[in-house]
């Protein structure tokens, strides 16, 4: 499985070593380059983009199984709203096959709404981040469900 990790922060990387230790290829993208040898040492590929520029996103989505939105330090706002419908649009017609969002209440709805007319798995993710271990647990158990969930879940 390939994930494509926008967001996540620190814990992010945790995240990362998780799956690559489980054999997982993560693209994780960043928007500063001097990130890249802390992303690359926790075993992913470095994306350089921009959530807020859609665009720089969208062969981030090669080969992907899985898009994890993790936003949910990101202030209210376009990443929740306009450019996480923007995200969801250019996924549809791509290899992921689920999606798992942490973010906002309205950017749930919308994850849900789309992902739903589209018939592609999704979940939301609620966990806090002050517990990095029991966050990326729920990463994973989310992972694991929107991969296991039949089309039109």
């Amino acid at each position: 499985m390939r994930a494509v990790l926008v967001g996540g922060g620190r814990p992010g990387l945790a995240l990362t070593r998780a799956l690559t230790a489980d054999g997982h290829a993560v693209r994780f993208v960043t928007r500063h380059e001097a990130f890249r040898p802390e992303i690359e040492a926790a075993g992913a590929e470095c994306w350089i983009g921009d959530p807020d520029r859609i665009g720089s996103l969208r062969y981030a989505l090669e080969s992907a199984t899985v898009l994890l939105w993790l936003m949910g330090r990101a202030p209210d706002g376009d990443l929740h709203g306009s450019r996480l419908t923007m995200m969801m649009e250019r996924t549809i017609d791509t290899t992921v096959r689920g999606v798992v969002y942490e973010g906002t209440e309205a950017g749930a709805a919308e994850v849900a709404r789309m992902a739903d007319f589209n018939e592609i798995p999704h979940a939301i993710l609620d966990a806090p981040r002050e517990d990095e271990d029991a966050w990326v647990a729920a990463v994973l158990e989310a992972v694991d469900g929107v991969l296991a969930a039949p089309r039109g879940r």
